[in-house]
């Protein structure tokens, strides 16, 4: 029983020293970087719509992209951050695009009762430069924090498609110039650890010189959704 004891603290002895020198050996990343691959989903709304327009069905948007996290304190739980990411945009409403030989594109809000519809969406591709003021309360070994990121979104529309189904006819098109070519708007994405909220605000025209109904088409888009990040 005495040897055994003995054993025992030597065993109990030795395992402490030995965890003693692994948090010892443990090096802290004084240089670290959060949150520089993000990923998101969100409903699209939208804004500033023409007299009689209303969304249909379920519009979202995908996000993916790097941001380069730039710490600008000793702390470094603030930076700036600049990346490059890329969006797809759906939007499902009840405004017919079609494009009308020697005339051009002609936008014109559907009567459901009259001129039912299957399908009639419009959707943009993006390439998008997002540009953060970023705050969180994390360290370098801390993956579970607070986060509050706002900043400016600069887009650019390389593809876009509008769809139509109906009783007017089958229409889809592709690269439709009455796109405005580049998007900006407001974000903030905040939260913790996983889930986070994110909004965007447009503040430009998703068309440009266009009119519906003899109204100008000035539509912008808010989206809200859940914004995920990783390192």
């Amino acid at each position: 029983m005495k040897h055994l004891l003995t054993t025992f603290f030597i065993v109990c002895f030795s395992g402490l020293g030995f965890c003693q020198v692994l948090s010892d050996s443990v090096v802290v990343d004084t240089k670290y970087r959060e949150d520089q691959f993000y990923a998101g989903v969100t409903y699209n709304w939208l804004v500033k719509e023409p007299s009689g327009l209303s969304q249909t069905g379920f519009s979202y948007g995908l996000h993916l992209g790097f941001v380069r996290d730039m710490p600008i304190n000793k702390r470094r739980n603030v930076a700036f951050g600049l990346g490059l990411g890329f969006a797809f945009n759906n939007y499902r409403q009840n405004m017919a695009i079609i494009n009308e030989p020697n005339r051009g594109f002609s936008y014109s809000i559907i009567d459901d009762s009259e001129n039912p519809y299957s399908k009639n969406k419009f959707s943009t591709y993006v390439i998008e430069v997002p540009f953060e003021i970023r705050w969180r309360t994390s360290t370098a070994q801390s993956y579970s924090f607070w986060r509050i990121y706002t900043g400016f979104k600069l887009g650019y529309v390389f593809y876009d498609t509008s769809r139509y189904e109906g009783s007017l006819g089958t229409f889809k098109y592709k690269n439709n110039d009455d796109f405005n070519a580049f998007q900006y708007g407001l974000t903030l994405s905040a939260g913790y650890d996983d889930f986070n909220l994110h909004l965007y605000y447009g503040l430009n025209s998703i068309f440009g010189d266009v009119r519906v109904d003899n109204e100008a088409l000035d539509m912008t888009t808010l989206k809200i959704g859940l914004m995920f990040y990783f390192l």
